[in-house]
Order: C-alpha cells, then sequence, then structure tokens
C-alpha cells in the first residue's frame, strides 16, 4: 500500500537525516490525513490507495503551478523548493500511462459506450476515470477525450 510507502520513507529520511525529503513526507502526510478527515462525512472511495492518489496528484499539480509563479516572480529557489518536493511526491505515484496507452484506452471506452460526439465526453470520462484514474492526469486526459471525440 502507498500509506506503507510513506510511512517507510518517512523513516528511512529520519534515519539519513535528509531533512527536505522528511518535510515532503510530512507535508504528504498531513494532506492524506486532512482527506481522511473529510471522507469520514462523505462517501469515502472504496481503495485507499485510491484516495492517496487522488491527494498526491492535487499535491503535485499545485507545486507546479506554484513553479510558474514563482520562476514569473524571478524566485528561482523558492521554485527549486518545490522542483524538490514535486520529486519526493511523484515517488509515491503508480506508473502514468503513455500517451499512445492513453489513446488506446480512450479508443476502448469509446468504442465500447458507443460514443460519437462531444455530448458522450462526461460518460467517457467517467468510465476513463473509473478505470485508469490513478495512471492519469484527468487534464491531460481531459484534452484527449475531446480530441478523440470531434
Amino acid at each position: 500500500m502507498i500509506r506503507d510507502d510513506i510511512q517507510a520513507a518517512q523513516v528511512a529520511a529520519m534515519k539519513a537525516r535528509d531533512s527536505e525529503t522528511l518535510n515532503a513526507v510530512r507535508l504528504i502526510q498531513a494532506a492524506v490525513k486532512n482527506r481522511d478527515i473529510e471522507a469520514r462525512t462523505g462517501k469515502a472511495p472504496s481503495d485507499d490507495d485510491t484516495l492517496i492518489v487522488e491527494v498526491l496528484q492535487k499535491m503535485v499539480k499545485q507545486r507546479r503551478e506554484s513553479i510558474d509563479m514563482f520562476i514569473k516572480g524571478g524566485r528561482q529557489e523558492l521554485a527549486d523548493k518545490e522542483v524538490a518536493e514535486v520529486a519526493v511526491i511523484e515517488r509515491f505515484l503508480p506508473q502514468q500511462m503513455s500517451n499512445a496507452d492513453t489513446a488506446a484506452a480512450i479508443d476502448a471506452i469509446k468504442t465500447e459506450l458507443g460514443a460519437s460526439g462531444l455530448k458522450d465526453m462526461g460518460r467517457v470520462m467517467a468510465a476513463l476515470k473509473e478505470r485508469h484514474g490513478s495512471q492519469l492526469d484527468m487534464s491531460k486526459a481531459s484534452a484527449a477525450v475531446k480530441a478523440a471525440l470531434d
């Protein structure tokens, strides 16, 4: 489980006295704990790894946006810190699907659902997220689905 991997990484970072990795792992654990608390009131995902992957993907997205803003603002040292955090976070994410695999999955779902136009985009996206959500960046997948349905 990803949760166990994160805990093991924290212990390893403590033993190695790697403060940057330790800080990033603690940020991950805090975000996961917040998501656990939110999940108590709502509908929790059936798989714990799914919940953690969603949190990690959100964290990576936030940091990439911050990197862009820091570079535009001339704050390279802060951008470098965010890049280091992204590298630690991505260690825990499952391997992402390639563009070719993504296109093949979209075509298979499109054929299976009989999707023919943009009006079917929601159904295709829902099926894609259900089957491959942890292996895809859904914002990139959205553009690919839109292109495939045009």
